[in-house]
């Protein structure tokens, strides 16, 4: 894969994204409750009793669905204990009409907390950038030094072949031959584990992208990186676009809701009741006849419609947790002004470390043209007699940690880049 496929394909495969923004639809699923609270409630209940009905005809008892209100003869002989029936069947709804913020509240609160993870979304993708770029350039540099090694081997080669024609023609010592002959064993050694080193890395890379193959190739030569930004502007954009800040903020925000949600516990509430019922009681009232049933048929019929104010004047546990709220506020925003010092002090130690990356990187290519062109020498002399196998050694081993230095180098310079790209949040 190229980077720009590693990079879809992880985005859209890669469990660990996928397990946050799983995370992140959950939230955001619990914030669309709150807004239901706007909504009507409708329940219905029954009920029937076998029970003593003394000082009441119709025995009622409390659910949570329908408000019923106490409707009912009463008796004014109270030491009757032989039971009564009584039946129930009622359906009622309940609208909210102000609730002075306290839904509101839940809103602000369920939208931070959706912040909250979508900043961790942003995080884990960021992430997974960082680790498929770092994987496939490492990739790339693994290759390139496994060349080098083939090149260094094959130089050593010619060498070595070199020495044993000289040494067969009496021209030179059975030394340099011998020399030679270590030289490429010891780059062959090389050279092999630079291909055991391709092979890590591309089972790496295909961890990370979450592909089903054990190793994954890197299609293609890394481009040259995008030219960074200026130091400052840097800084700036990390504090714009960072997604750990803007966590850290969204959970100032949730610390802020909450201790705005707590203070409306104690705030009024009003809403709209209305409830169609039908009841009986089998007791004998002190007026009036049995209903028609004797209470076993709720058919006695009754309506209401009520608005209804509920306030909770006081309550001591309710001003201490929005006191320790309060203290958590500040905690929230020292966290916030800690994360941007810690990512100010971030973005200049890895964008220092990308400037030295750019810098060293024409020095090292010039290097290796240097070595390059000692190498030829070198070999010239050699084979004109001129040159000693030391020489033509000193020269092939400078070449050869030339062009692996040069490799290690581009790859320095490529994940430097990245890491400056993560730290800025660049993606986003």
């Amino acid at each position: 894969m190229s980077l720009a496929e590693a990079l879809d394909y992880a985005r859209v495969n890669q469990p660990a994204l996928l397990a946050a923004r799983a995370r992140l639809a959950a939230t955001q699923a619990d914030a669309r409750v709150p807004r239901a609270l706007y909504l009507p409630r409708v329940a219905i209940t029954a009920q029937v009793y076998e029970a003593t009905a003394n000082n009441s005809t119709a025995l009622v008892l409390a659910t949570p669905g329908p408000d019923l209100p106490r409707i009912g003869g009463t008796r004014q002989n109270t030491a009757n204990w032989s039971p009564s029936p009584s039946t129930l069947a009622a359906v009622g709804v309940r609208q909210e009409i102000f609730d002075f913020g306290r839904i509101g509240s839940l809103e602000l609160l369920s939208d931070a907390l959706v912040e909250v993870d979508r900043g961790a979304a942003d995080v884990a993708r960021l992430d997974l950038d960082l680790a498929v770029e770092n994987a496939y350039f490492g990739v790339q540099a693994a290759k390139r030094i496994r060349d080098a090694a083939e090149a260094a081997y094959q130089r050593s080669k010619t060498n070595r072949d070199a020495a044993a024609a000289g040494v067969r023609a009496e021209l030179r010592p059975m030394i340099d031959l011998t020399r030679a002959e270590a030289d490429l064993t010891r780059f062959d050694v090389a050279r092999i584990d630079a291909v055991e080193a391709v092979f890590s890395a591309q089972a790496a890379f295909a961890a990370v992208v979450g592909v089903p193959d054990r190793a994954l190739d890197a299609a293609g030569d890394d481009a040259e990186s995008p030219a960074a930004p200026s130091l400052d502007a840097a800084i700036q954009g990390a504090f714009d676009r960072d997604p750990l800040i803007r966590q850290r903020l969204a959970n100032l925000d949730a610390q802020r809701a909450t201790t705005r949600l707590m203070r409306s516990e104690l705030l009024p509430d009003i809403s709209l009741t209305s409830t169609l019922s039908g009841r009986a009681g089998g007791a004998t009232p002190t007026t009036g006849a049995v209903p028609e049933g004797n209470g076993w048929i709720p058919s006695v019929p009754n309506w209401d419609v009520a608005v209804v104010l509920w306030w909770p004047l006081f309550d001591g546990a309710v001003a201490a947790r929005v006191r320790a709220s309060e203290a958590r506020e500040l905690q929230r925003q020292r966290e916030v002004d800690e994360v941007k010092q810690t990512l100010g002090a971030q973005v200049q130690e890895v964008y220092v470390g990308y400037e030295a990356a750019t810098q060293a990187l024409p020095a090292l290519r010039a290097a290796e043209l240097a070595a390059q062109a000692n190498y030829e020498q070198a070999l010239t002399r050699f084979k004109a007699g001129l040159g000693t196998a030391v020489e033509l050694a000193d020269a092939q081993n400078l070449l050869s940690q030339s062009e692996v230095n040069t490799a290690v180098g581009r790859f320095r310079l490529a994940t430097a880049r990245a890491r400056l790209g993560r730290v800025i949040a660049e993606n986003l």
